[in-house]
Formats: C-alpha cells, sequence, structure tokens
C-alpha cells in the first residue's frame, strides 16, 4: 500500500495474539450491535467524513458498512490475527475501498500527516501504552485532521471507580485482551495535545444494570493547526 512506511524504530514490540478473546468478542459485538444499539452508535461516530481515514484497532470491521462514499480510503489497522482476517473479510463487502493491514497502535506502519481523520473505536482501553499510541494518531494525522472516538472507561462514583481499579490490577486485562475499565480517554486525548469537540457521555446499556463496562464516550477532537504544532 503506498501509504506503507516501517521504519525500524517504530517496530512493534511483540505480536499480540488473543485467541480466546477474539471469538467471544466476535461473539459479543454480533449481539451489541442491535441489543446495545452499537449500530447506531457506530452510524453517529462516522457520520459526515471524507477524504482518507485511518481507523486503529478495526476488530473484525464492523465499523466499515457505516462508511459515507465521501471516504476516499480507509487504512484499518488491526493486530490480533483472527479479528483481523474478519476485518478483510468485512473490508469486501464495503461501500468504499479499505485496506486491512497488520500493526500496533503504537507504531502505526504508515507515513506521517497522511490522513484527514482517524477512528478510535473501542481501543484505548487495550492499547499497551495510551500516551505512545495517541502520539502516533497525532503523527499521522494532517494539522487540522480530526479524531473521531468512542471509547469506554472511567465512571461512576466512589464504589465503582473503586471496583473498575480492583478490576484492572486482577482478573480483567488477562480475561479480556488486555482491556482496561478505568482508563478515561477524554482526558487521555487532552493530555495528548488535542483539542476536544463535541462530546458527550454515553452509557451501555442504556437501561438496564450499570456495569464496570458501561461508561462511554462519544465524540470528535482536533490535532492543531498551529504551525510548529507537533
Amino acid at each position: 500500500m503506498r501509504l506503507l512506511s516501517t521504519p525500524s524504530d517504530r517496530v512493534a514490540r511483540s505480536p499480540v495474539r488473543h485467541p480466546l478473546f477474539a471469538r467471544y468478542y466476535v461473539r459479543a459485538s454480533a449481539g451489541a450491535e442491535t441489543r446495545l444499539g452499537m449500530a447506531g452508535i457506530r452510524e453517529r461516530l462516522i457520520a459526515g467524513l471524507s477524504g482518507r481515514v485511518i481507523e486503529i484497532g478495526a476488530g473484525n470491521g464492523l465499523n466499515f458498512a457505516h462508511y459515507p462514499g465521501a471516504v476516499a480510503e480507509v487504512v484499518a489497522i488491526e493486530p490480533e490475527p483472527l479479528l483481523r482476517q474478519l476485518a478483510l473479510e468485512s473490508a469486501v463487502r464495503s461501500q468504499v475501498p479499505v485496506d486491512v493491514v497488520p500493526g500496533a497502535a503504537e507504531a502505526l506502519p504508515v507515513k506521517s500527516e497522511a490522513f484527514d481523520a482517524a477512528v478510535l473505536c473501542l481501543v484505548l482501553c487495550s492499547v499497551r501504552d495510551v500516551t505512545r499510541a495517541l502520539g502516533e494518531v497525532r503523527r499521522v494525522l494532517r494539522p487540522g485532521g480530526q479524531v473521531r472516538f468512542f471509547e469506554h472507561g472511567r465512571g461512576g462514583g466512589r464504589l465503582m471507580r473503586l471496583t473498575q481499579r480492583t478490576l484492572d490490577a486482577t482478573v480483567y486485562p488477562p480475561l479480556f485482551g488486555g482491556c482496561h475499565l478505568s482508563r478515561d480517554p477524554v482526558a487521555a486525548l487532552r493530555a495528548a495535545g488535542f483539542e476536544l469537540g463535541p462530546h458527550r457521555r454515553v452509557l451501555l446499556p442504556e437501561k438496564g444494570p450499570t456495569l464496570p463496562t458501561s461508561y462511554c464516550a462519544l465524540g470528535t477532537a482536533w490535532r492543531p493547526d498551529e504551525p510548529g504544532a507537533r
């Protein structure tokens, strides 16, 4: 692919393989499209995008069907082999060109300032290094490029946040593909130098029990376009 660039200092530290979690995720994500309203969230997440887009942590490719025709190309990064294979199958059915390639969020195998937008959908919870990953997002976006994000993370009252931290320190990441419950995606984007645009809290499920995974944020951010901003 013409955008690929793999300098030696950006090689991922080790492969990402979560075969059991990947199989679970495929089943759970399919049910969530209707049961939790994820299809509608994906539609809102991606609506209005145009130009070249990079999607980081594409999973099994459920976002691909929602990209509008104004998108010229999607480069979808997915490190997990099973999910990447399913994403390739989803890409064939997409109405816009989608290239699915292996790679880690902390070492994106693409050129700098090559994209008009980046899509982050339920990925910051599981990257190994949030700061480095968002630094890579900023690197590959053109000045003024936008980030569309839908992420789950820290939320609720004192007891819920304690539960999230406890699960993060014990069983949750090993069981769920490295996923963490208590990260703060909005704060992380701000700390990485992005300008926050409209964003709002979303609870999943909207009705029913509130779970440690329920606290989500849906919104937009931008890479600053000031001269010299990096």
